[in-house]
């Protein structure tokens, strides 16, 4: 296992702010790692002090084993890939993605004939004698990602570089990323807010929060087991209750909420019965109207405030009995659900399984955008 790429303890300051604080992590060859969080969180800081734009206040950033301590932008074997793509506009396809090479001094068939292969690569093939503004948003992605590869860098960053698409032209373009980033082999360090981004493409996502790594893994494990609350809301639609841990006369664990509901939790977070706690659950997690022979559900009855349409992806806006609080409730697509109408009582309910639960931090995702 060849590691690309090694950030150990790294702090970034400015003046009395400190922007990134003790970020550790690796990446193999190869892979496609993703950093993942709100604006403002550091995620942009850190990409630039490995592209050597900023030096870390402290720790070390390794590139293939070598500490880039000192080492100008242009002597590392990295390449950025910014949101705005920078092409320039006056030069052709293929002369955007000779720049580079030319400024090292290449010239000749055999620079053409890298041009041509990098073409090919990203899926351009006879595309060098267009003007960039013949280029779709998507094509010009592909131009600038070609441009960057060409320099054989070790690392690619990318900086946001979906943002300024369209949303259908970002839905194709996750899936073109992911598929060109296996193509090619490069090492992917890619930021973004945006939580599908990240889910879709990475190999290994981390969820940054004011400065630190909250956690790191697999998207998989990032959705079904977050490590705390913020991720548990920051990744995926949640739905929280807040309540007091008990636990009843055969050891299980429950938690108790202010609108009088009790819902047990297969797995204890830290704390003693009597502790504040956090309990989620998914909305795909919740099942309408769950056959009465289902044991060990948790249930609980609340009102249809409004069915939210969106193809495959509907939902119901909910509140419990006797609470004001909105839950989010997915509709599956293997039952047709059309009799349900706003304003009807219906009964809902999940395993005990499917909640993650922990001591109450008063975090609040949202507040953090």
């Amino acid at each position: 296992m060849q590691i690309d790429l090694s950030v150990n303890h790294v702090v970034k300051e400015f003046g009395d702010f400190t922007a990134v604080n003790d970020v550790s992590f690796e990446v193999e060859t190869g892979k496609f790692f993703s950093i993942l969080g709100p604006s403002g969180c550091g995620k942009t800081t850190v990409l630039r002090m490995i592209a050597g734009m900023w030096e870390p206040t402290r720790g070390t950033i390794q590139i293939r084993g070598r500490d880039m301590a000192g080492v100008e932008p242009n002597k590392r074997p990295v390449n950025m890939v910014y949101q705005h793509l920078a092409l320039f506009p006056m030069m052709n396809v293929e002369e955007n993605i000779a720049f580079g090479l030319r400024r090292r001094g290449e010239k000749g068939p055999e620079l053409m004939r890298k041009v041509e292969a990098s073409l090919e690569s990203v899926g351009l093939p006879g595309y060098g004698r267009k003007k960039i503004h013949q280029l779709s948003g998507g094509q010009k992605q592909r131009v600038a990602i070609a441009r960057c590869l060409i320099l054989r860098p070790v690392v690619l960053l990318l900086d946001e570089p979906l943002g300024s698409l369209d949303l259908k032209l970002r839905e194709h373009m996750k899936v073109e990323l992911k598929k060109l980033q296996a193509q090619v082999g490069t090492t992917f360090v890619y930021i973004t807010h945006d939580q599908s981004e990240a889910m879709v493409m990475s190999d290994y996502v981390a969820v940054m929060r004011a400065g630190v790594f909250e956690q790191i893994d697999r998207p998989r494990n990032i959705y079904r087991e977050p490590a705390t609350p913020f991720v548990a809301q920051f990744v995926g639609d949640n739905n929280q209750f807040v309540g007091t841990l008990r636990k009843d006369e055969r050891g299980c664990f429950f938690v108790q909420t202010p609108e009088g509901g009790s819902y047990r939790v297969d797995t204890r977070p830290g704390g003693e019965p009597g502790c504040r706690v956090e309990m989620y659950v998914r909305p795909e997690a919740m099942i309408i109207e769950p056959d009465k022979s289902l044991p060990d559900l948790n249930r609980v009855n609340v009102e249809v405030k409004s069915i939210l349409f969106d193809g495959a992806n509907s939902r119901l806006l909910v509140t419990p009995e006797g609470s004001e609080r909105e839950m989010i409730v997915a509709l599956p697509q293997n039952r047709q659900y059309d009799h349900i109408r706003a304003k009807d009582c219906i009964r809902i309910g999940w395993r005990p399984s499917s909640a993650v639960c922990f001591k109450e931090s008063g975090t609040k995702a949202y507040d953090e955008l």
